[in-house]
């Protein structure tokens, strides 16, 4: 854990998973609780984190963009990547590993 956090791209990879956790939580628990239930209170919480996530990862991408010498292809796929349930697994598992 301590060598990811030592790289752009060990950072990308960390917040890009809880990113993409945070996407699903909101999608799947939070949303329906405030539809459902009637607790918009758990879009606050889980929207709250998972925007400051969202920000962070996209920052991230962009630094390693920099840092690696991406292709622009390369780095609006892992943007894109955010945007899409799931899409920060798959993001992880093609473009993020060396």
């Amino acid at each position: 854990m301590v060598a990811l956090l030592s790289s752009t791209l060990g950072r990308l990879r960390i917040v890009g998973f809880l990113e993409g956790l945070s996407f699903l939580v909101l999608l799947g628990i939070a949303m329906p609780l405030k539809y459902l239930a009637g607790l918009p209170e758990a879009v606050r919480m889980v929207g709250m984190a998972h925007g400051l996530l969202f920000v962070l990862y996209v920052l991230l991408v962009i630094m390693a963009t920099i840092e690696l010498g991406w292709s622009f292809k390369k780095a609006v796929l892992a943007f894109l990547a955010s945007l899409v349930p799931f899409g920060t697994f798959y993001a992880d598992k093609k473009l993020f590993r060396e």
